[in-house]
């Protein structure tokens, strides 16, 4: 039984669907009545993640657009499960005929099908980085939840570096999307770095032992397919500097925002690395693969972090009278 694909203890959501199947969707239970329901935020998370808008993505057009079956009236969250589910319109199965027994390398076809004995190789089924669709769902609704709390309160990703690059939050350069055309076509991958920070949480965030704010964080983006590491603040950086040089001032930039595993109220910055994407060679110039997953992983790596905000707020709710 695959009874993993529940996030959160508070803020708890539910990822459902294959790539190939009717439908993706999530379950967001422990949403608290009275939010108000932003359908732009909602559209900004699903246009910035879906496929087909660029030359160096996937060439599957989807226009994923949410169907919300429950948890809103007029215009409000009413504290019940909402679900929302996004219909799938353009597969392509035909394409995945080849690999029901011959597994893609870099893929997790095989692992799924030795773990589970049966499972959905098209488009990757419940592995397809299409799942990440649930995710921004979600975090659409933790953002505003998280901002009728405190509206200041926001986070912003870009992609830091891919393959050679470094870039900007200012977007990727000419250059790099010729690059990343030129990999498309040539059927090879890359991988790359998003960088992110909550700007203004709030202070007191986090459990002291188990459930630190930095370990819910690192789950929540290590769970993100290909991802490869995650590091807050001056990260790996920190363990080759004196501790008289790295503890010589209370600096965000230093403690990433987080000590004793709990927010300071600072800005939180932290950094998720992206193995290159697995589909190569032939199979990547005959299918629809993306050259580089860190630009559509952007505002995926937001969600999940709104997603630990909405989470923590709840359960700091109940830390004191």
């Amino acid at each position: 039984m695959s009874a993993a694909n529940q996030f959160g203890q508070r803020f708890m959501v539910t990822s459902f669907g294959e790539s190939h199947g009717t439908a993706y969707g999530v379950i967001i239970d422990g949403m608290p009545a009275g939010v108000n329901y932003q359908e732009e935020i909602l559209k900004d998370f699903l246009n910035r993640r879906k496929p087909g808008q660029a030359d160096y993505t996937t060439a599957r057009q989807e226009n994923d657009e949410p169907e919300i079956l429950s948890g809103i009236y007029q215009g409000k969250t009413l504290g019940t499960p909402i679900a929302v589910v996004v219909r799938n319109k353009n597969q392509r199965s035909e394409d995945y005929d080849q690999i029901q027994n011959d597994p893609r390398i870099g893929h997790a076809d095989d692992t799924w099908k030795n773990k589970f004995g049966h499972s959905d190789v098209r488009g990757g089924g419940r592995s397809s980085g299409r799942e990440t669709l649930c995710r921004v769902i979600a975090g659409a609704f933790a953002k505003m939840l998280v901002n009728q709390k405190k509206s200041d309160v926001n986070v912003t990703a870009f992609s830091k570096k891919i393959a050679h690059f470094e870039l900007t939050p200012a977007g990727l350069t000419a250059e790099v999307k010729q690059f990343l055309v030129q990999a498309k076509d040539q059927g090879e991958s890359y991988g790359g770095v998003v960088e992110c920070v909550i700007h203004s949480p709030m202070a007191g965030l986090g459990q002291p032992v188990f459930h630190k704010f930095k370990s819910d964080l690192a789950a929540a983006m290590m769970s993100i397919g290909a991802t490869v590491g995650f590091e807050f603040g001056s990260g790996f950086e920190a363990t080759i500097k004196k501790g008289t040089e790295f503890h010589s001032q209370m600096d965000s930039e230093v403690y990433g925002g987080i000590r004793g595993g709990i927010t300071t109220g600072e800005n939180i910055l932290f950094r998720v690395g992206f193995k290159p994407t697995s589909s190569i060679k032939d199979f990547a110039k005959k299918g629809r693969h993306d050259p580089c997953i860190v630009p559509r992983a952007v505002p995926v790596v937001e969600a999940m972090a709104w997603l630990v905000l909405a989470d923590h707020m709840l359960w700091a709710a109940t830390d004191k009278v």
